[in-house]
């Protein structure tokens, strides 16, 4: 969550960042690959483009949702039935759905959907698969996504480390971390234990949709109404395109699963 200076469009060809480590046994190595790095005004986000484009649609305009999804539900036999329609990996479409079902029990104002959650996973870390990264059985993203320094560099604010490089390894800058990108100090303030396990951890598919989806309702925000919906996903990235961007996948996925 960081503030990119002056937005721009995704484009075609994009330059190689360094944007995830692989924390091995005997030290830290990087991951480079070809991508777009976009940061938020948290300090979020390495992303790549590879064919998404902003919707051309204006400020507050509604995004299109789903039914919500119904308490009891299956969730291994929809999150199979709905990869097969959206593209959106089973394992990680189970971890919105509980996000979304857990969300709408705690703040049902809010009335969030998993499309704005899956849309942002997709913007974020192309649902935890970003670069050589995959996203394991137990919700893990392996290797760690961790994005770009916060180091004040162009196109980024300049983030001092908060967390003594517990969580992104960089004991000078912050930066964000996990499928669903987030800063130190947000994960501190927002993270959840999705899975149940005790821990609440941002590399683990779960625990950040589940921190998502609280911050995404922060402030009893209506995320089924234009201007709360992109209120939220604007605390993400104070940024227009941006938002434009994650507002197109989320239509893609509402249609996706449409009658």
């Amino acid at each position: 969550m960081a503030v990119r200076k002056a937005p721009r469009a995704p484009r075609r060809r994009s330059a190689a960042i360094v944007i995830a480590f692989v924390l091995a046994g005997v030290g830290l190595v990087a991951v480079v690959l070809t991508g777009i790095a976009a940061i938020d005004d948290d300090g979020q986000g390495a992303r790549r483009g590879d064919g998404l484009r902003p919707a051309d649609v204006g400020q507050g305009t509604p995004v299109p949702q789903p039914p919500a999804l119904a308490a009891g539900l299956d969730l291994a036999a929809w999150s199979s039935h709905t990869a097969a329609r959206s593209g959106v990996p089973a394992r990680a479409l189970r971890a919105y759905a509980e996000a979304e079902m857990e969300e709408r029990a705690k703040t049902p104002a809010c009335r969030l959907s998993w499309t704005t959650l899956a849309a942002i996973g997709r913007v974020e870390s192309d649902h935890g698969q970003l670069g050589r990264a995959n996203l394991d059985p137990d919700g893990m993203s392996r290797p760690a996504i961790i994005g770009v320094p916060l180091d004040g560099s162009q196109g980024v604010r300049e983030i001092r480390d908060t967390d003594g490089g517990r969580l992104d390894g960089d004991t000078t800058y912050d930066r964000a971390v996990g499928p669903m990108q987030f800063l130190p100090t947000t994960w501190d303030r927002y993270g959840a234990d999705g899975n149940g396990d005790g821990v609440r951890d941002p590399f683990q598919i779960d625990d950040a949709a589940a921190g998502a989806a609280a911050y995404l309702c922060a402030g009893g925000r209506d995320t089924a109404s234009g201007a709360g919906w992109w209120a939220g996903v604007m605390t993400y990235n104070r940024s227009v395109s941006y938002a434009r961007l994650v507002w197109a996948a989320a239509d893609r996925y509402a249609g996706a699963v449409a009658p």
